[in-house]
């Protein structure tokens, strides 16, 4: 079974070391590569721009003092224009004002350069924490991982950045509840995927942590509001509204979404049925937040659920989202072999790696200029989540409390 054969890389630490290697390996070089990329040098001089050329060209806006601009999309995709060299691929750019303000030093430094530091820190964040977690199973969850990894490199994407600060929301509820709620705040800059991690703290009464992510937020506006002026708020609610219109009319690219939503919607049905799939997936995973904080089961395992569960909320949600759900696949591993039979942990291991490889798929496709949109090309990825989440469902209700798991040390506890 493919449970077996992925843990079997658990058991000998040789194994592991080989893994390990052959991971880190094969992501430095694709950072590698895309810096080149990123940079134009070699044969890249005319390309069509990717996600982290729109985090520069919103870091170079913060300077100029015009940042509210980058939310009137017609403005926007001249800025993008300009920064290709000619027609390019539009990206709307609805991230709330704090993301352009960290985004900010970046503009200070060429694209390239930008693009691996930014890249390079987030991911070695990352895997810093990821490890903390993981413990022993670290190459078990890397090489699951991998697809995704290798998807939010291509993309000079932030879901590294945001499944850091979700991490260290878990690392540090139990003992250090104001870093877990610094850490929660943070996520701000891309609040949509904490709304489950909130739901979990005030189901479970984690009031420090809550407190202080709402003073993180309410501080990091003010701070917004007093550099950009209060039209930036106004901008950036425009932004979210025309999105929602994108959204409905197919223009994103559904294929490379993960959500609900993009699934339905790509598989012929009205956006209204598609809505309100979204809808009914969202609430069976705030109902599985509540059954895990309620079935006895432990809490390193009810976060972990929680945690893989933040990304099937919106109907916005991208396969460079995956690393997030990382975290909570860590988390939920060292109690999973009491909870899962070896054919549920197949099942599991093998819908995450399905989600990342279909986006690397696409991904593969875009850069050999093969437009996936001129096809039929279903969002596989938020099928995969939505099989995820019924086996979750089922695991939390069916088990109840986990068989014990081995001590673990030092290392591995929260």
């Amino acid at each position: 079974m493919l449970a077996e054969t992925l843990e079997g890389v658990q058991f000998s630490p040789s194994k592991r070391a080989t893994y390990l290697r052959l991971v880190l390996a094969a992501l430095a070089a694709v950072i590698a590569f895309k810096t080149f990329w990123f940079a134009r040098w070699g044969g890249w001089t005319d390309r069509e721009l990717a996600d982290f050329d729109a985090f520069h060209i919103v870091a170079q806006r913060v300077w100029r003092g015009d940042v509210d601009q980058v939310y009137h999309f017609g403005a926007l995709l001249k800025m993008q224009m300009e920064a290709a060299g000619g027609t390019t691929g539009f990206m709307p750019w609805t991230y709330p004002p704090q993301y352009g303000l960290l985004l900010a030093p970046f503009a200070l430094l060429p694209v390239g350069v930008a693009y691996l530091l930014f890249t390079t820190a987030t991911l070695a964040l990352y895997l810093a924490v990821l490890r903390t977690i993981s413990g022993a199973n670290f190459a078990l969850a890397l090489v699951i991982l991998f697809p995704a990894l290798v998807i939010t490199i291509g993309s000079g994407q932030n879901g590294f950045l945001t499944g850091a600060l979700i991490a260290l929301v878990c690392l540090n509820l139990e003992r250090r509840p104001l870093l877990a709620g610094l850490a929660l705040g943070a996520m701000v800059i891309k609040p949509h995927l904490a709304i489950v991690v909130g739901v979990y703290l005030l189901a479970t009464r984690r009031w420090v942590a809550l407190a202080t992510a709402a003073v993180v937020v309410l501080a990091s506006s003010l701070l917004c509001t007093l550099l950009f002026g209060w039209q930036i708020w106004a901008a950036w609610l425009g932004a979210i509204r025309e999105s929602a219109s994108y959204l409905e009319q197919g223009s994103y690219p559904l294929y490379r979404m993960i959500s609900t939503y993009a699934a339905l919607s790509k598989a012929g049905l009205p956006a209204s049925i598609a809505f309100w799939g979204q809808v009914t997936v969202a609430g069976l995973a705030l109902l599985a937040v509540l059954v895990g904080t309620a079935r006895g089961t432990s809490s390193r395992f009810a976060l972990g659920i929680t945690v893989m569960l933040s990304v099937m909320i919106s109907p916005y949600a991208y396969d460079y989202d995956l690393p997030m759900l990382g975290i909570g696949l860590a988390l939920i591993l060292p109690d999973l072999a009491g909870l899962a039979s070896p054919r549920e942990r197949s099942w599991m291991y093998g819908l995450i790696l399905l989600a990342g490889a279909y986006g690397l798929l696409q991904s593969a496709r875009l850069a050999a200029q093969v437009d996936p949109s001129r096809h039929f090309t279903p969002a596989i990825g938020g099928f995969a989540l939505m099989a995820l989440l019924l086996l979750l469902l089922k695991l939390l209700w069916s088990r109840g409390q986990p068989a014990p798991a081995r001590p673990q040390t030092a290392q591995q506890r929260l």
